[in-house]
């Protein structure tokens, strides 16, 4: 009789046979889906995996048909355009290419913007003017403005990580609406901004149109002056000789060029955050070119609540003259740079905060 293997053989026996029962199984497996492919045309559905899917990205146009972008953070900003051979950054001599590595990126935060979807909205009726700030786009920490052959595609607001450091606050212009995107989608576009500032040479000529989405045509570095009219009232602020801002109440010269006025320190912080966050400005959306005196009263442009005069030093005619008018739709406000520019939107908060300067300075009704 043939004696019956010890239990040390049978386990060397299982560990030689479960290679092969998978490798047999492998096989088969592939065998099945060949079968499957050749009878339906297709590759099977498994329906236990996430499916793919393109149109639920924070942005409708496919990446190809973008053609500008306009990456802007603090007094920063840099053009882009694609060409027909890539993308490029106008300089003194003319367009300049793009190295490969920097156009990468671009062509990555578009498609990031395309697929990816919010893992959370928080829709209008859950803000308010004030809940902006809370989630960093007050004002936003950058805007990437998206064109296109017919003008601007979409300009997303990018503000501060959430608790966790795994995804984003974004809100596009001209939509009452937050949306947590994973923290990948706006990392894209501050890697190709920090990327193309390093280029040789391009920094002082990275953005020729820089201003093209800005609500202010005129740098804040070259106001020295500021009126503004709100309630009736017109509160002026100045800066001193040192360059810091000060309210000037009163009517009255002074000769021989004295510097008769000293800033509060405390007061000069105050007044310089709210004006140096108004010359960042974004314009929300394109509203007319040209209105008539019929569409200014319908916008509230006609006789506009607020009106902010910019002078330049030593100067009594003003820079630019800006008009912010009725509000549009609870968290935007018409606006046009007087006395014949576009009609446009700007967020509610940007003319609250205009308003909130007066009140904590004394000025506001």
């Amino acid at each position: 009789m043939t004696a019956s293997p010890q239990p040390s053989a049978r386990v060397a026996s299982r560990r030689r046979g479960g290679p092969l029962l998978l490798a047999a199984l492998a096989v088969g497996l592939l065998v099945a889906l060949l079968a499957a492919l050749v009878v339906s045309g297709r590759s099977p559905e498994f329906r236990g995996l996430v499916q793919f899917s393109p149109n639920k990205g924070l942005i409708a146009t496919a990446p190809a048909d973008v053609t500008l972008v306009e990456i802007r953070s603090g007094r920063e900003s840099i053009a882009l355009h694609r060409k027909t051979d890539g993308w490029t950054i106008d300089g003194p001599p003319g367009a300049v290419a793009l190295p490969a590595e920097v156009a990468a990126h671009i062509e990555f935060g578009l498609r990031f913007l395309h697929v990816s979807e919010p893992t959370r909205e928080i829709p209008a009726n859950e803000l308010t003017a004030a809940s902006f700030a809370e989630f960093g786009l007050d004002p936003p920490a950058s805007v990437v403005t998206l064109g296109g052959p017919g003008g601007t595609v979409a300009t997303p607001n990018f503000g501060v990580l959430n608790p966790a450091g795994t995804s984003q606050y974004v809100r596009l212009a001209g939509v009452p609406t937050i949306y947590l995107m994973p923290r990948h989608v706006g990392n894209e576009w501050q890697v190709a901004s920090d990327m193309v500032h390093r280029l040789p040479g391009q920094i002082e000529s990275a953005a020729p149109g820089a201003g093209a989405s800005l609500l202010v045509p005129v740098s804040l570095a070259q106001v020295w002056a500021a009126e503004i009219v709100f309630a009736g009232k017109l509160t002026r602020f100045e800066r001193d000789g040192a360059g810091n801002w000060f309210r000037h109440t009163g009517q009255h010269t002074h000769a021989g060029n004295a510097n008769a006025h000293v800033a509060d320190p405390a007061q000069a912080r105050l007044i310089a955050a709210s004006l140096e966050a108004f010359d960042e400005t974004a314009i929300e959306t394109h509203v007319a070119r040209a209105a008539d005196a019929a569409a200014l009263a319908r916008y509230g442009l006609a006789l506009p609540p607020v009106i902010v005069m910019l002078y330049a030093r030593d100067s009594s005619t003003a820079l630019a003259r800006l008009e912010l008018g009725a509000n549009a739709n609870g968290f935007t406000r018409y606006a046009r740079l007087a006395p014949d520019g576009e009609v446009v939107t700007v967020a509610e908060f940007e003319v609250g905060r205009l308003t909130e300067l007066l009140k904590a300075v004394g000025a506001g009704s």
